[in-house]
């Protein structure tokens, strides 16, 4: 009989370098740094579940594409399919619902803002499901500035003042929602897959998505029925959330955890306001307010603590493995 319990540990190939993953992790954040603005877009003519589910068949789509294209071999171990099954509910199906419906009442800039409480809740979870583990004092500072440093840099006092901010209460319930799911999905990646099967990054994630797209077409007719009318830009919207926000970013997030663990890959959710911030002055030509680069730097300094990680050190050590 197949086991649901994954085996003895393994470590799976990680194609790159340390800062191949540095890359990586900046690129992840670059990316869900803009999935507000594109789901904002796609909720003009869809709904909250035509959002969230149709970015998971893209996101799909798109890495099976891959899995044909590299030739990758799928899994067949059941414990390994049941365990992203579970993965793709809390880190998929549930969250994008979630945050597609909070997204139609929300204020700009709130969703950001829950959105990086995903730290916090990975560590909780991780303390609870992950037997054996307790965080440092350093990685305990790290998550709580990362926090301060987030709300530093979206300017929160000037948020919490606005009529939006206490009319919107049930959305902010539904991110704080999204994101204790996500911060639960982190936690059993670490308990029950990262490092315990011989595939890569893009493997998993492509089954972590197939899994999805299986929920998704099963809750399509119950929640997803109403008349869709396809425009430009919300389409054009709809095929980037999932084929970059949800396929390639969730290759890219699971490259991450493999690499360097659950808790230390959730904190680019404290990243993805300072993205937001950086592509405001970028292209929007805005201002730089005081408060926004002393949060990127609070910011920088907690994921180097979730990491344990010194500057120094840590350039040292990248440094050395880039060598040949």
């Amino acid at each position: 009989m197949t086991q649901l319990t994954s085996p003895a540990r393994l470590t799976p190939p990680v194609k790159g370098s340390s800062v191949g993953t540095t890359v990586a992790y900046l690129v992840l954040a670059l990316t869900w740094g803009s999935s507000f603005l594109l789901m904002k877009v796609a909720l003009i003519e869809l709904t909250p579940a035509q959002v969230a589910l149709g970015r998971i068949l893209v996101g799909a789509a798109t890495l099976t594409a891959l899995m044909l294209v590299t030739r990758r071999r799928w899994p067949r171990e059941r414990w390994l399919w049941a365990h992203m099954a579970v993965v793709s509910v809390l880190l998929c199906v549930a969250p994008f619902l979630l945050f597609a419906w909070a997204e139609t009442y929300l204020p700009s800039g709130i969703g950001a803002i829950l959105n990086s409480t995903t730290p916090i809740w990975a560590a909780i979870a991780m303390t609870i499901i992950v037997p054996g583990t307790s965080l440092t004092r350093g990685q305990l500072a790290g998550i709580v500035l990362g926090a301060v440093g987030v709300l530093l840099i979206m300017g929160v006092w000037q948020v919490v003042t606005t009529p939006e901010f206490l009319a919107s209460l049930p959305a902010q319930l539904a991110c704080l929602g999204a994101t204790l799911s996500y911060g639960l999905a982190y936690a059993w990646m670490e308990r029950f897959v990262n490092r315990k099967h011989p595939y890569d990054a893009v493997t998993i994630a492509s089954v972590q998505l197939a899994n999805a797209a299986l929920i998704s077409i099963v809750l399509a007719p119950l929640i997803g029925r109403s008349p869709i009318t396809f425009q430009v830009a919300p389409t054009l919207c709809l095929v980037a959330l999932g084929a970059l926000g949800t396929g390639i970013a969730y290759a890219l997030n699971t490259r991450v955890m493999i690499a360097w663990g659950s808790l230390a890959a959730s904190t680019v959710t404290y990243v993805i306001p300072l993205v937001g911030v950086v592509l405001g002055i970028v292209v929007l030509g805005e201002h730089l307010a005081w408060h926004e680069p002393l949060g990127a730097l609070v910011v920088i300094l907690s994921v180097m603590l979730v990491q344990k990680r010194r500057l120094p050190t840590l350039l040292r050590r990248r440094a050395s493995e880039d060598r040949p």
